[in-house]
């Protein structure tokens, strides 16, 4: 069981590295399918301690090419871990199995959207100071809340939320997104994951094997974006693909 949690654990760390989204998301259904926890509660609490810390590692990658916008990310993440105090409270006590039906779900409308908007582009001098709070604030502060809840709710880290969000709330270019999206990610993910801990809900010997994979698939996971992110629109289609297969997956995943 910990070579396959490990091994897991890259997998879902490339993905998380890629489009800042899927730590959790992609770590429930692999904790209870692959690895082969039963309880859907367990690898919520499970997976969610993974994703928060193999989200850090993704972060330093992001951080050192220069692809964090810190004072949008530090501003969405301040309301987002109250949402996700509160959401992951509301979500123990609703059915596991209904948790990841609504989630796939919601995937799915995340990536019509993102495929069918307007184009990104976005501008990469955006930044939160004096002059431009008043305009980026409120947005960034109320959008944070509510993907930080859905967050908690959900069980998860929150990249596949906060990205749309952070693109809603700033038009910073994807890519900044992304790398900025990990603050907020690693913070809704261990803030859910303590919730969790505190009611007993995870098997810290899974999550040690599978965030030791997570972290060194996070790493290469980032360094695909920055090579995708050099082709005009590359990495907005491989987003809204992966996370449209995923809603998919998980949809399926509680109907068959």
């Amino acid at each position: 069981m910990d070579l396959i949690a490990a091994l897991s654990g890259v997998g879902v760390g490339v993905v998380q590295g890629l489009i800042g989204g899927g730590g959790s998301v992609l770590g429930v259904p692999a904790l209870i399918y692959v690895v082969g926890l039963s309880d859907p509660h367990l690898a919520i609490g499970t997976s969610a301690l993974a994703a928060g810390l193999s989200a850090l590692v993704s972060l330093a990658a992001y951080a050192r090419s220069r692809h964090v916008k810190w004072g949008c990310g530090l501003a969405f993440t301040t309301t987002g871990a109250l949402g996700a105090l509160a959401g992951s409270s509301l979500g123990m006590a609703f059915p596991g199995e209904r948790l990841v039906a609504l989630f796939g779900a919601l995937m799915i409308i995340i990536a019509l959207v993102m495929a069918l908007g307007r184009p990104i582009g976005g501008d990469p001098h955006v930044r939160l100071d004096l002059r431009s709070a008043s305009r980026l604030a409120p947005f960034l502060l109320a959008y944070g809340a509510g993907v930080g809840c859905l967050s908690g709710f959900f069980g998860i880290g929150g990249g596949f939320l906060a990205v749309p969000g952070l693109l809603a709330a700033t038009d910073m270019p994807l890519i900044f997104a992304i790398g900025t999206s990990l603050i907020s990610v690693s913070v809704f993910g261990l803030t859910t994951a303590a919730n969790y801990a505190f009611a007993g809900l995870i098997d810290w010997r899974v999550a040690a094997f599978f965030l030791a994979g997570g972290a060194l698939g996070g790493v290469a996971g980032a360094r695909l974006a920055r090579l995708l992110a050099a082709k005009r629109g590359a990495l907005a289609r491989v987003f809204s693909v992966i996370v449209a297969l995923v809603g998919v997956f998980l949809i399926a995943k509680t109907i068959f």
